[in-house]
């Protein structure tokens, strides 16, 4: 996923004076034909690789927090004493490298080997079963082995393919502008290498709380010591006549992504169901393929209730002034080969229709094994569910948020990742509370918000800055207190935000309405 850096900054074989390297500071720079950045904590100096290897982001651009720093673009998180990726969307280190100070300078020197974390707990359970193979059960999966855990993990997945960049199919892959091989997470090498026993297209049809094991759709059985539940969403099917058509397609998985471009190559009209994320980031992506695409939703702005009127009414004409058509305040009552009809009369042209109107979750085995839901899978801080040993994390999971003091669910790839991450930890007995903020962040034509918190709904909107300009910031608000922040063109502020939220919650709340 890392994008190439040019090399900047000085040549750090050369040495830099250490007046450059304030304390808490960085310095990008480069050795050995690498960009490299510098960082100082009191008289420790640190040099790690610069790239975020999520879609390498320039780090120093990044926020420090203590010994490590957070990537702008996506707000991964890097360990300047080890490299280590400590916070998803990146999973692999960057470099670590040696600093030796004398004279007054620093230098970097050579790459240190990568470090090996000690073998797991004898307490850890043997056997862990997983799933689900999206962002939440990979990411378990691996951190399970990043834990030294020895044990047994098993990944279920019902797809055909090994876990993969779920954002990515409706942004730069569906636009053609990403390779098929960027997409994986890892190749099928990867789990074998690391002992993860991946099962693809495989259905777990029952779990057995009492007799600790699963039931596969195949009538075999395989027994756990703890079980992570990772099932992730599905689309909300629209009802309406014609929705079955071989020319409509959903966007959730690769396989449909795939679909989608390949009747998008014989398609001139396509009609987009829908104003959601999903929907939106796949008008772009249908317009950089050369298609006439109309969206019909049902608001007067798109994406009105969750970002607001003013970004609502920018990306609208954002998307207009890239040749989208807009039919809104209406909806498909029926889609025939050739159209689609609205409920005013009229009718479109449509040789693809694709439909966003949002996804469910998963939670049927969850209710089957009689485990606590509420409109998703109810966790506790620590992901687990109302049955001991057995944690859910992702799409489906309800869990306390420190922020709202409410139990949220959010359908976001980060939090899934991070959940998957604490979750994995909690298996091997640890009692870590998930305590993230969440994080998600949109890309449309040359547009990028990223958003931090959660406001299911607010009263109120603050907005800094110019969305014209790509240069703002807006606060959502309820009751007096700031649930969450948006930003276009201010990644640091972002990153600032997002540190505040997790530090002091309530605090945060007060200061932004002030």
């Amino acid at each position: 996923m890392v994008e190439d850096m040019k090399l900047s900054g000085p040549d750090f074989l050369h040495g830099v004076s250490l007046t450059e390297v304030t304390d808490g500071g960085m310095l990008q720079g480069h050795a050995k034909g690498e960009p490299i950045l510098v960082a100082r904590r009191g008289d420790a100096c640190f040099a790690i690789g610069a790239s975020c290897t999520h879609y390498g982001g320039p780090l120093a651009e990044g926020l420090v927090v203590g010994d490590t720093v957070r990537c702008p673009w996506h707000h991964a998180c890097f360990s300047f004493l080890t490299g280590e990726a400590l916070r998803a969307p990146a999973l692999d280190p960057v470099t670590c490298w040696k600093v030796e100070t004398r004279g007054g300078k620093l230098f970097v020197r050579e790459k240190q080997p990568e470090k090996k974390r000690a073998s797991g707990s004898a307490k850890a359970p043997e056997n862990v079963i997983i799933v689900g193979g999206g962002a939440a059960g990979n990411a378990a999966a691996e951190m399970l082995r990043r834990e030294g855990h020895c044990g047994g993990v098993t990944m279920m997945s019902a797809h055909d393919a090994v876990p993969y960049d779920r954002p990515n199919l409706s942004k730069d892959f569906l636009a053609g502008t990403a390779s098929a091989e960027s997409i994986p997470l890892r190749s099928m090498d990867f789990y074998r290498g690391h002992e993860i026993e991946l099962l693809l297209n495989t259905r777990v049809a029952a779990i057995d709380p009492r007799d600790k094991s699963v039931q596969l759709a195949n009538g075999s059985r395989r027994k756990f010591d703890a079980l992570l539940l990772a099932t992730g969403a599905e689309p909300v099917k629209l009802k309406i006549p014609g929705a079955d058509s071989p020319h409509v397609c959903y966007l959730r998985s690769q396989s449909d992504c795939r679909a989608i471009m390949g009747k998008a190559a014989k398609a001139k009209r396509v009609v987009l169901v829908g104003a959601s994320f999903i929907a939106m980031e796949v008008a772009a992506s249908l317009i950089q393929r050369k298609l006439q695409v109309h969206v019909v939703a049902p608001e007067a702005v798109p994406m009105e209730t969750i970002l607001g009127p003013q970004v609502g009414e920018y990306l609208h004409r954002l998307h207009e002034r890239n040749g989208v058509v807009f039919h809104l305040q209406q909806s498909v009552i029926a889609i025939d080969e050739r159209k689609v009809t609205l409920k005013d009369g009229h009718a479109i042209e449509a040789d693809l229709v694709v439909i966003g109107i949002g996804v469910k979750p998963r939670i049927d085995l969850a209710e089957l094994a009689a485990i606590k839901t509420d409109r998703g899978v109810s966790v506790n801080e620590y992901l687990e569910t109302s049955i001991p040993g057995i944690f859910a994390a992702g799409d489906i999971a309800r869990w306390p948020d420190p922020l709202t003091g409410d139990h949220i669910r959010v359908e976001h790839w980060v939090v899934a990742e991070r959940q998957g991450q604490t979750a994995a930890r909690n298996i091997l007995g640890r009692r870590d509370r998930f305590d993230a903020v969440p994080f998600f962040w949109t890309s449309q034509y040359d547009f990028t918000l990223n958003y931090v918190g959660h406001a299911e709904k607010w009263d109120k909107l603050d907005l800094d800055g110019s969305i014209e300009e790509h240069n703002c910031k807006l606060l959502f608000q309820l009751g007096g207190r700031t649930l969450a922040v948006a930003t276009i063109g201010r990644d640091r502020e972002s990153l600032e935000n997002e540190l505040a939220m997790e530090l002091s919650p309530a605090r945060f709340g007060r200061l932004t309405t002030n």
